[in-house]
Protein backbone atom coordinates (compact mmCIF):
# COMPACT_ATOMS: atom_id res chain seq x y z
CA UNK A 1 0.00 0.00 0.00
CA UNK A 2 1.49 3.39 -0.99
CA UNK A 3 2.28 5.81 1.80
CA UNK A 4 0.63 9.22 1.77
CA UNK A 5 2.68 12.40 2.16
CA UNK A 6 1.75 15.21 4.54
CA UNK A 7 3.56 18.54 4.43
CA UNK A 8 3.45 21.57 6.75
CA UNK A 9 5.22 24.88 6.20
CA UNK A 10 5.53 27.52 8.94
CA UNK A 11 7.27 30.76 9.74
CA UNK A 12 9.57 30.30 12.71
CA UNK A 13 11.40 27.25 14.01
CA UNK A 14 9.37 26.75 17.23
CA UNK A 15 6.15 26.31 15.26
CA UNK A 16 7.64 23.68 12.91
CA UNK A 17 9.13 21.86 15.91
CA UNK A 18 5.71 21.83 17.60
CA UNK A 19 4.08 20.62 14.37
CA UNK A 20 6.62 17.82 13.86
CA UNK A 21 6.28 16.69 17.48
CA UNK A 22 2.48 16.65 17.31
CA UNK A 23 2.46 14.81 13.97
CA UNK A 24 4.63 11.90 15.06
CA UNK A 25 2.62 11.63 18.28
CA UNK A 26 -0.72 12.04 16.47
CA UNK A 27 -0.47 9.08 14.12
CA UNK A 28 1.60 6.12 13.01
CA UNK A 29 3.72 8.23 10.64
CA UNK A 30 7.39 8.76 9.90
CA UNK A 31 9.05 12.15 9.62
CA UNK A 32 10.89 11.89 6.28
CA UNK A 33 11.93 15.43 5.42
CA UNK A 34 12.80 18.74 7.08
CA UNK A 35 14.32 21.84 5.52
CA UNK A 36 14.57 25.58 5.70
CA UNK A 37 12.51 27.38 3.07
CA UNK A 38 12.71 31.05 2.14
CA UNK A 39 12.20 34.04 4.46
CA UNK A 40 12.54 32.19 7.77
CA UNK A 41 10.08 29.53 6.74
CA UNK A 42 10.49 25.87 7.60
CA UNK A 43 8.97 22.76 6.06
CA UNK A 44 8.46 19.25 7.42
CA UNK A 45 7.03 16.17 5.69
CA UNK A 46 5.64 12.91 7.00
CA UNK A 47 4.76 9.59 5.35
CA UNK A 48 2.40 6.84 6.36
CA UNK A 49 -0.99 5.32 5.62
CA UNK A 50 -3.56 7.99 4.72
CA UNK A 51 -5.67 6.91 7.72
CA UNK A 52 -2.72 7.89 9.94
CA UNK A 53 -1.48 10.93 8.00
CA UNK A 54 -4.80 12.78 8.22
CA UNK A 55 -5.06 12.85 12.04
CA UNK A 56 -1.31 13.46 12.34
CA UNK A 57 -1.59 16.48 10.04
CA UNK A 58 -4.56 17.82 12.00
CA UNK A 59 -2.52 17.56 15.20
CA UNK A 60 0.48 19.25 13.54
CA UNK A 61 -1.59 22.11 12.14
CA UNK A 62 -3.23 22.72 15.52
CA UNK A 63 0.13 22.67 17.31
CA UNK A 64 1.78 25.04 14.82
CA UNK A 65 -1.06 27.55 15.16
CA UNK A 66 -0.78 27.58 18.96
CA UNK A 67 2.90 28.59 19.09
CA UNK A 68 3.37 32.20 20.13
CA UNK A 69 4.89 34.19 17.25
CA UNK A 70 4.75 31.25 14.84
CA UNK A 71 2.58 31.19 11.77
CA UNK A 72 1.25 28.34 9.68
CA UNK A 73 1.98 29.19 6.04
CA UNK A 74 0.48 26.19 4.25
CA UNK A 75 -0.21 22.47 4.51
CA UNK A 76 -1.07 19.71 2.09
CA UNK A 77 -1.68 15.96 1.93
CA UNK A 78 -0.94 13.83 -1.13
CA UNK A 79 -2.95 10.64 -0.53
CA UNK A 80 -1.28 8.41 -3.11
CA UNK A 81 1.76 10.04 -4.70
CA UNK A 82 2.87 8.42 -7.96
CA UNK A 83 6.32 6.83 -8.03
CA UNK A 84 7.79 9.53 -10.26
CA UNK A 85 6.86 12.22 -7.73
CA UNK A 86 8.39 10.25 -4.87
CA UNK A 87 11.54 9.56 -6.91
CA UNK A 88 12.08 13.23 -7.73
CA UNK A 89 10.99 14.96 -4.51
CA UNK A 90 12.71 14.25 -1.18
CA UNK A 91 9.83 12.30 0.43
CA UNK A 92 11.19 8.76 0.22
CA UNK A 93 11.97 6.66 3.25
CA UNK A 94 15.76 6.85 3.70
CA UNK A 95 18.12 4.73 5.75
CA UNK A 96 18.18 7.48 8.37
CA UNK A 97 14.40 7.29 8.95
CA UNK A 98 13.77 3.62 8.16
CA UNK A 99 14.19 2.61 11.81
CA UNK A 100 11.21 4.83 12.74
CA UNK A 101 8.95 3.44 10.04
Amino acid sequence: MPAAVGLIQTIGFPSILAAADAMVKGGRVTLVYYDIAEKGEFVVAIRGPISEVKPAMEAGIEAAEKVYGGKLVTHYIVPNPPENVVDVLPFEYTEAVEQWR
